[in-house]
C-alpha cells in the first residue's frame, strides 16, 4: 500500500506534531508500506536546509519531500503559509505516482483541494486527521472575524469532511463536535495521539539540562510546547498567578517553546516585572525527558472557550514524564475530567489567577501528593496512550480504507 502523508510540520522541526508524524511514517514504512511525506522546510533552517526551496530525502525508509513556505507567526502570514504549502502539495500530487491513501493532518483545511484531485484523477482514498477543530478555533480566538470569511471557512470545513472517506479525531469531544455538524458517526474513528513511553520516562530533577538552565534548585512550574491561540489566555493568567506568588522566592514559572503568542506573553511578564518567570527556547528532542524531569509541576493550559476544540498532545507527553499535571481548563473539559478521573493532577480555572496560585501552593506543600499524582499519570499513559497500540490502529484504519 502506498500512503501519502501531508503534514505541515515534520522532524527536525520543533513541537509535538513533527515527532508524532515522524513516528507514524516510520512505523508504517517498517510495516512494509511505501510511505511518502510532503511537508515544509523546518522553521529553523540551520546549516542543513539553509538556502533551499525544496528537499527530497529518504529517512528511515520514508521519502520526505520538504517545500518552502514563509515562517512568520502573524495570522495572515500563517494563512499565506498554509496556501503556499497546499499549492506545493497539489503540484507534487499531480506529478507523483498514485497513492492508495492520502493522510491529511489538519489544519490547514485547504488540503482538501489536493485531496479532491487525488480522488477524482487517481481514485485514492482520503483520511483526514483532525488535530484542532478549525475554523472554530480561529473564530473563538478572534482571529477570524469577517462574516464572509467565517461563512467561507465553515463551508470549506463541511466540504472537506464530506470529501473524506474516513476522519480520525483525537478525542471524544472532537467526535461530538463533528457529529453535531452532520458528519456521519460511521466516518469517525477516535484515535488519540500517542506517547513513546520508552523514550519519555521519569528522571531525576538534578540533571545536566536542569543545571544548564538553572532549574535544579528551584520549585519549577513548567509549560513546554507551542505558544498558540488555544492556550494564550490561560498562559496569561498563569503569569498573573506568578505575580501572586512572587513572595515565594523558591517558585519559578518556566515557559519553554515558540509560537504565535510568545511575544505578547513576554511583554506581559515584563510589564508585571516578573523575576519568577523565564522563557526558554525549545530544547533538542533528545533532551526533552531531562527538561520535563527538571519540573515539579507541568502546566497544560487550555482556554475556556476551546475545551472541545483542542486536546493538547503535550498532556500525554507530560503524563509520561511522571510529574503532576496542573490543568488550566474548564471543569467539564476533557483535560480536567481526565485529571480527576485518573488522579493525575489538579485542575484550576483558566480565568482565575488566584485559583491557579492556590493549586501551585497546595502541590508545593505536599511532596507525597505530588509523587502519587505523577506515578498515577505515568501508569495511566502507559496503559492507555502507549505508541505501538495506537500506531497499529492507524495502520488498520488505513488498510481498511484502501480495501
Amino acid at each position: 500500500m502506498k500512503i501519502l502523508i501531508h503534514t505541515m510540520y515534520y522532524l527536525p522541526d520543533f513541537g509535538s506534531a513533527p515527532v508524532l508524524m515522524d513516528e507514524l511514517a516510520r512505523a508504517l514504512a517498517a510495516a512494509g508500506h511505501e510511505v511518502e511525506v510532503v511537508t515544509t522546510l523546518p522553521r529553523r533552517r540551520g546549516r542543513e536546509f539553509r538556502g533551499l526551496f525544496y528537499s527530497r530525502r529518504v529517512e528511515g525508509g520514508v521519502t520526505v519531500k520538504r517545500l518552502w513556505t514563509n515562517s512568520a507567526a502573524r495570522p495572515l502570514a500563517r494563512l499565506l503559509a498554509w496556501n503556499i504549502y497546499t499549492a506545493g502539495a497539489l503540484i507534487n500530487l499531480l506529478a507523483a505516482r498514485r497513492a492508495d491513501v492520502l493522510f491529511l493532518r489538519t489544519p490547514p483545511l485547504q488540503l482538501g483541494v489536493p485531496a479532491l484531485f487525488a480522488k477524482v484523477l487517481r481514485g485514492s482514498k482520503v483520511l483526514v486527521n483532525v488535530q484542532d477543530i478549525h475554523p472554530d478555533l480561529a473564530i473563538e480566538s478572534g482571529i477570524l472575524k469577517n462574516p464572509a470569511g467565517v461563512r467561507f471557512a465553515k463551508a470549506l470545513e463541511r466540504w472537506v469532511y464530506g470529501l473524506a472517506d474516513g476522519i480520525a479525531v483525537i478525542s471524544d469531544g472532537f467526535a461530538r463536535n463533528l457529529r453535531r455538524k452532520g458528519v456521519p458517526a460511521g466516518k469517525l474513528a477516535v484515535l488519540p495521539n500517542w506517547v513513546d513511553t520508552g523514550f519519555l520516562q521519569p528522571g531525576p530533577k538534578d540533571n545536566p539540562v536542569a543545571r544548564r538552565a538553572g532549574l535544579d534548585r528551584r520549585f519549577v512550574v513548567m509549560y513546554s510546547g507551542t505558544i498558540s491561540i488555544s492556550s494564550n489566555r490561560a498562559l496569561e493568567r498563569a503569569l498573573d498567578a506568578a505575580a501572586l506568588l512572587r513572595g515565594d522566592r523558591d517558585i519559578l514559572f518556566v515557559l519553554v517553546g515558540e509560537g504565535l503568542k510568545k511575544g505578547s506573553l513576554q511583554a506581559k511578564a515584563a510589564a508585571l516585572g516578573l523575576a519568577n518567570a523565564v522563557f526558554l527556547p525549545f530544547v533538542p528532542y533528545p533532551e526533552l525527558p531531562s527538561l520535563l524531569a527538571s519540573s515539579d509541576i507541568l502546566l497544560v493550559p487550555l482556554d475556556r472557550d476551546k475545551s472541545e476544540l483542542s486536546v493538547p498532545s503535550k498532556l500525554y507527553t507530560f503524563m509520561a514524564a511522571g510529574r503532576p499535571i496542573l490543568g488550566l481548563a474548564s471543569p467539564d473539559s476533557e483535560v480536567a475530567v481526565m485529571l480527576r478521573d485518573h488522579d493525575c493532577g489538579l485542575a484550576a480555572s483558566p480565568d482565575d489567577p488566584a485559583e491557579i496560585a492556590a493549586a501551585v501552593r497546595a502541590l508545593k506543600s505536599d511532596p507525597e501528593r505530588r509523587r502519587a499524582l505523577g506515578a498515577n499519570a505515568r501508569e495511566y499513559v502507559v496503559r492507555r496512550f502507549a505508541k505501538n497500540a495506537i500506531l497499529d490502529s492507524y495502520e488498520a484504519l488505513l488498510q481498511g480504507l484502501a480495501r
